[in-house]
């Protein structure tokens, strides 16, 4: 792939999901699959990006995310 990341569908986008890792609640605003290698070998993750109560987003994996309740 050329681009460091791209977007990938997922069914929560725009809802209100938790972080199963920290507990956190927020929106889901978008699952990239981003390369995080920072050597010359590819790593790629997808990466969900979700956006707090205080507006700051912060990622978790996709994986960790699942609908609040």
């Amino acid at each position: 792939m050329s681009e460091p990341y791209e977007y990938v569908p997922h069914r929560l986008l725009r809802r209100r999901v938790r972080d199963i890792a920290s507990g956190v609640e927020g929106e889901l605003m978008a699952v990239i699959n981003e390369n995080v290698s920072d050597t010359g070998v590819e790593r790629w993750v997808e990466l969900a990006y979700i956006r707090g109560a205080s507006g700051r987003e912060f990622t978790t994996s996709a994986a960790n995310v699942e609908p609040a309740h």
